[in-house]
């Protein structure tokens, strides 16, 4: 059933760059919904799925990454969007309901209680002060007389510190001294220890929102010097943007477009499987993804920078293997070579052979061999399961009948199928975003990165705005539906790489304090 669109309907989806059938096609993923992923069961070390490397190995493909990353363009691209909001949830609720009048807090709000306890830890606390004093506040003053919400107010309102507001990247994370660093320095660091090109340049890029674009250029500006100088690089640093393209119309439950209080359409971003469009854009041969809130202090450092190199160093060297088979398919290859072809697809890569492959002729198996080679390549670190949210290594099987190594979110998973569940529930490792990449051919051009998306892999997700339920989609995932058909393997890292910081109390932690 189409829907009908008004003229400045479709002068409103025009102006995003969308078409009244994308929007139509988005309609009707609401009505059909996506199908469930078909798990096989969980990527482990135990059943290869997962490559578990040795000290040998590990000191092999870190030489072999300083080696044959010469004269190439290394890339860190780095998803930062969005505000920092969620950080200070609790926070928030607090604020909304404390009137320091008999309140136990230790009860009703414990990780407030051990936030101010600690306040003096955060790397953001001299400003804090400063912010008070500036409106005349004393902060000490205030925390005598349990005056919490107006502390607090200080760290989050727009008008005062505005923390509440800000990109996770610009909030400042960790303390070396009297010096304090953001998210943004600290990638910056780590791209100066692992990205470093040949003529010392670091080539860093953010995603970020629109409203913060400003902001990111403006501190890269206060500190791209001071970091040139401190590790003898050139730093290039670029931003994109979410595409508006890639925005997803929102619906009522049944299936109805919302529109606003002015009768124009709502569009939502379509999830960070949007970002694709961005790294589609990017021009390198190799880049690194992680995300923007995943750092450490300089002493935690060496063994992310270690397993980078790692992860590198074995992508550069099947990259070449697939190359190299690749070439030879092109000239035509002999029996025992096309069988040294299959047994490298099935043995290194985890790929499986066509259903119909023995049937073939050699042409045929050979330009079969070729399109499985012939696609971008990820080496995906993964983290042994600490109960985090969030996707994990799993063998699938796509609607063609292919089993694959893929990323898949609990929410792509049928809880209510026993089998399904079991396979879940016996998964041993987490994906922490921890992707090295390759998107040249080995004919050295850029594959479109579109191409090898699994559009059957999207969310579907409820929410309340006021007394109406909306419904918004998000596209496939850019670590799942969105790199589903890209050459996929796995690597167990350690524990040590995975830091993320979710709430403002993961500053707490150890591995975000001083040494």
């Amino acid at each position: 059933m189409a829907t009908t669109f008004t003229n400045e309907d479709l002068k409103q989806i025009a102006a995003l760059g969308l078409t009244q059938a994308d929007v139509e096609k988005q309609i009707e993923n609401f009505r059909k919904g996506f199908p469930k992923t078909q798990l096989i069961q969980a990527a482990t070390v135990e059943n290869g799925g997962i490559l578990r490397l040795d000290d040998d190995q590990i000191n092999h493909y870190a030489a072999l990454y300083r080696e044959a990353s010469k004269g190439k363009k290394i890339l860190k691209f780095v998803p930062a969007s969005g505000a920092a909001t969620r950080m200070f949830k609790d926070l928030y609720s607090f604020t909304a309901t404390y009137f320091g009048i008999d309140y136990k807090i230790e009860k009703e709000h414990p990780s407030v209680k051990e936030f101010l306890e600690k306040i003096r830890t955060f790397a953001f606390f001299d400003d804090l002060v400063a912010c008070m004093a500036k409106h005349q506040a004393d902060f000490s003053d205030y925390m005598d007389r349990g005056d919490f919400s107006t502390v607090i107010n200080f760290l989050l309102k727009d008008q005062y510190m505005g923390y509440g507001n800000l990109p996770k990247g610009l909030l400042k994370f960790h303390k070396y001294g009297h010096l304090q660093r953001t998210p943004l320095e600290e990638h910056i660091v780590e791209g100066a220890e692992y990205a470093r090109m040949s003529d010392d340049t670091v080539n860093l890029h953010f995603t970020v929102s629109p409203e913060h674009r400003a902001l990111f250029r403006k501190k890269v500006a206060e500190v791209k010097r001071y970091y040139e100088d401190a590790f003898h690089v050139k730093l290039h640093i670029t931003f994109s943007e979410q595409k508006h393209y890639t925005d997803i119309i929102a619906v009522d439950e049944q299936n109805n477009p919302v529109r606003d209080d002015n009768g124009r359409l709502v569009f939502r971003p379509g999830g960070h499987g949007a970002l694709i469009e961005n790294l589609n854009e990017q021009r390198a041969d190799l880049i690194f993804v992680k995300n923007i809130d995943n750092v450490v202090p300089d002493w935690m450092k060496h063994t992310t920078i270690i397993y980078k190199k790692v992860l590198a160093g074995l992508l550069l060297k099947l990259q070449q293997q697939c190359f190299d088979s690749l070439r030879l398919l092109d000239k035509g290859v002999k029996p025992a070579q096309l069988k040294a072809i299959e047994d490298f697809i099935q043995r290194d890569l985890h790929l499986e052979l066509p259903a119909d492959y023995s049937s073939l002729d050699s042409s045929e198996k050979a330009a079969r061999l070729h399109t499985l080679l012939n696609r971008p390549m990820r080496i995906c670190g993964m983290v042994r399961n600490q109960g985090e949210p969030g996707g994990g290594p799993f063998v699938t099987c796509n609607t063609q009948g292919v089993n694959s190594l893929q990323i898949v979110e609990t929410a792509q998973i049928n809880r209510n199928d026993p089998k399904q569940e079991a396979i879940l529930a016996s998964a041993t490792h987490f994906n922490p975003v921890d992707l090295v990449c390759s998107t040249k051919n080995y004919r050295g051009r850029y594959f479109d990165l579109r191409q090898f998306i699994d559009p059957a892999t999207g969310f579907i997700s409820k929410k309340s705005k006021g007394a109406t339920i909306l419904k918004s989609q998000e596209l496939p995932g850019l670590w799942n539906g969105a790199m589903a058909n890209w050459i996929t393997l796995f690597v167990e890292v350690p524990l040590a790489t995975f830091n993320p910081v979710k709430t403002v109390n993961d500053l707490l932690r150890k591995e975000h304090l001083e040494a």
